[in-house]
C-alpha cells in the first residue's frame, strides 16, 4: 500500500499541458511509494482521477527536485516534456525564480520562464544512432526498414514519426498500437503523424507508448520537430498544432527546446480506502 503523505490520504495535483494531463505527487518529504497497480487505479478516468502521465516530485541533491514518470499502464517512462514543463512552473511558481533545473532519467533539465504565462524547457540532444534510440537492429534512423517511411529518435525515449499527407485522417486507435508494438523497437515507441502545414509549420498527432492517443505529448513534439529537421521538410524552430493546442520546438546546439502553456487545474487527495483497495 502507498505510504500516507499524512494519516487523511495522499495529496496530488492535477496539471496540464496542452490537455496532455498529469497527476502530480510532490514526494520532496519522502514516505511514499506507489505500486503499478495503485498508478494504473489512479490512471482510471472513471474509477481514478485520470492522467495520461504520472509525476513524481522528489528532493535532489544539485537541482531543485528529481521527477519520475509513470506511464497510465503502470509502466515507467524516463522522459515527459509536458510534465517537465508542469512541475518546473509549479517550483518556479513556489519559489519565485525564473529558472529551475530538474532531474529525470533524462538528465539534468534546465527550465525558464519564457513570459506571458508560458514555460520552456531543454529536453537535451536528441539521439539519432540506433542503439541509442534503442532500435533492435542496426537501420538508419532517418529512413526505417517499415511501410510508410517513418523516422526514429531518442529523446530519453523512443519515437517513430510518420510524415503523411493528412495526420487528422489518420485511425490512431490501430494505427498507434500497431506501430508501438513493431519489433523494431524493443521497448516500445511512442508514434507520431504529421504533415506540413506550411514553413516550419506543422500538424502532429500521437500515440503515447503505454497510454495511448493523447492531446499532446512534449518528448513527441521534439521527436517530430527533430525528424522534419533532418528530412530537410523544416528549419529547427518549428511550430507545431497539436489536438490539444500549439507548442513551439527549437532543436539548438545545447539541445530542443519547447515552449508552451501549463495549468494547474486542482488539487485533491488519494484516500487510503482507494489506495488500500488498488
Amino acid at each position: 500500500m502507498a505510504q500516507m503523505a499524512h494519516k487523511n490520504g495522499l495529496p496530488f495535483l492535477k496539471m496540464h499541458g496542452l490537455g496532455n494531463d498529469f497527476v502530480v505527487i510532490d514526494n520532496r518529504q519522502g514516505g511514499v511509494t506507489l505500486t503499478a497497480g495503485q498508478v494504473v487505479a489512479i490512471a482510471d478516468r472513471h474509477r481514478g482521477a485520470g492522467f495520461d502521465q504520472l509525476a513524481l516530485i522528489e528532493a535532489a541533491e544539485g537541482a531543485d527536485a528529481r521527477l519520475t514518470f509513470y506511464n497510465a499502464d503502470g509502466s515507467l517512462s524516463a522522459t515527459c516534456g509536458n510534465a517537465t514543463r508542469c512541475v518546473a512552473r509549479l517550483v518556479m511558481d513556489e519559489t519565485g525564480a525564473d529558472a529551475v533545473t530538474l532531474l529525470t532519467e533524462r538528465g539534468r533539465l534546465a527550465a525558464v520562464d519564457a513570459g506571458g504565462g508560458l514555460t520552456s524547457v531543454n529536453m537535451g540532444a536528441p539521439l539519432l544512432d540506433w542503439a541509442s534510440v534503442p532500435l533492435a537492429r542496426d537501420v538508419d534512423t532517418l529512413y526505417l526498414p517499415i511501410p510508410g517511411d517513418p523516422v526514429a529518435t531518442g529523446m530519453g525515449n523512443p519515437h517513430c514519426t510518420f510524415f503523411v499527407r493528412d495526420a487528422g485522417a489518420v485511425d490512431l486507435s490501430t494505427f498507434g498500437p500497431e506501430h508501438e508494438h513493431h519489433p523494431l523497437f524493443p521497448e516500445r515507441t511512442n508514434v507520431q503523424v504529421a504533415h506540413l502545414v506550411g514553413p516550419d509549420h506543422l500538424r502532429m498527432r500521437v500515440w503515447e507508448r503505454g497510454t495511448g492517443i493523447t492531446l499532446a505529448s512534449g518528448s513527441s513534439s521534439c521527436a517530430t520537430a527533430v525528424a522534419a529537421a533532418r528530412r530537410g521538410l523544416t528549419g529547427r524552430a518549428v511550430r507545431i498544432d497539436l489536438d490539444g493546442g500549439t507548442i513551439h520546438i527549437d532543436w539548438r546546439a545545447d539541445g530542443v527546446w519547447m515552449t508552451g502553456p501549463t495549468a494547474h487545474v486542482f488539487d485533491g487527495v488519494f484516500t487510503p480506502d482507494f489506495l488500500g483497495g488498488a
